[in-house]
């Protein structure tokens, strides 16, 4: 298994001064931004390259993006953009490209799913020699499709090609009050990148609050928050899983969102160790 990070965390900074700083601090791997470090499909190659040159394995490269955006428009825009990506990232032998389902409130969820699968399947059936992840984030108004088991199985069910997934990260599932490790038995076998990132809870706040309250959960790194991360990956690497762990890094204790670059350097290399150490009790 692979330790990555995924570079939205630095998207104030070049992507050379990002793959340098993956390089020294002991990384294997790099999950690149879209939004952040390539910006339009001409980029994709030159990206990559800057990365393999530094010894880096690009495990995956992520558009952010509703893609059952209610505004007509929009949907066809990212979407014809989403085709143009996949096809440089194919091209440029990255293994994976991950996208977010959305969710259009115009329609009902039948549609949605629908509309998406269509949608997946197409872009698998131009790219044969790539893999689609779907990240299991709720969105900002937690309405976003295919983000619990229950979502995934509705999905998967139409999106039969194995090499469409999941993008999958505990963090979303834990704040949601869903069991990751069980969720995770249910869809092993469609998991295609994992993401280190962690949640917290403030129990005397949620008590305060309530689940409908605010403020009384936060997105942690590995090691700072509620999951156990030996427990995690051994539980992976039993079912399976080969491939890459993709830090998140979205902890406001080092430096997230956009503040102290050092800070922000230090918490990648403080979850770094973690599940390195993590993993050792694997081996």
């Amino acid at each position: 298994m692979k330790i990555g990070f995924y570079t939205s965390t630095f998207n104030d900074r070049p992507f050379e001064e990002v793959a340098d700083f993956a390089k020294t601090a002991g990384f294997d791997a790099i999950e690149i931004d879209v939004g952040g470090h390539i910006k339009t499909p001409d980029k994709v190659a030159d990206a990559v390259n800057i990365a393999r040159e530094r010894g880096l394995y690009v495990s995956s490269i992520t558009l952010f993006g509703n893609q059952l955006d209610p505004d007509a428009a929009k949907r066809r825009a990212l979407r014809s953009r989403t085709h143009d990506l996949a096809k440089a990232i194919s091209e440029s032998e990255v293994p994976i490209f991950v996208i977010f389902p959305g969710h259009d409130n115009t329609i009902d969820e039948d549609e949605n799913y629908k509309s998406f699968a269509d949608h997946a399947n197409a872009l698998a059936s131009a790219n044969p020699s790539l893999e689609f992840a779907i990240e299991n984030w709720p969105g900002p108004d937690n309405s976003y499709i295919a983000i619990t088991p229950e979502g995934w199985q509705r999905l998967l069910v139409l999106v039969p090609d194995r090499r469409i997934g999941i993008e999958f990260d505990p963090s979303h599932l834990i704040r949601l009050g869903v069991d990751p490790y069980a969720a995770y038995e249910i869809v092993k076998d469609r998991v295609k990148i994992l993401h280190g990132k962690d949640t917290s809870f403030d129990d005397a706040r949620l008590q305060a609050v309530g689940y409908y309250g605010s403020a009384w959960w936060r997105y942690r790194l590995p090691g700072s928050g509620s999951l156990d991360w030996a427990r995690f990956l051994k539980q992976a690497l039993d079912g399976g899983f080969d491939g890459t762990i993709s830090i998140e890094h979205e902890d406001s204790d080092f430096g997230w969102p956009g503040k102290d670059l050092e800070a922000r350097k230090e918490g990648e290399r403080q979850a770094l160790q973690h599940l390195r150490s993590a993993m050792a009790f694997q081996r």
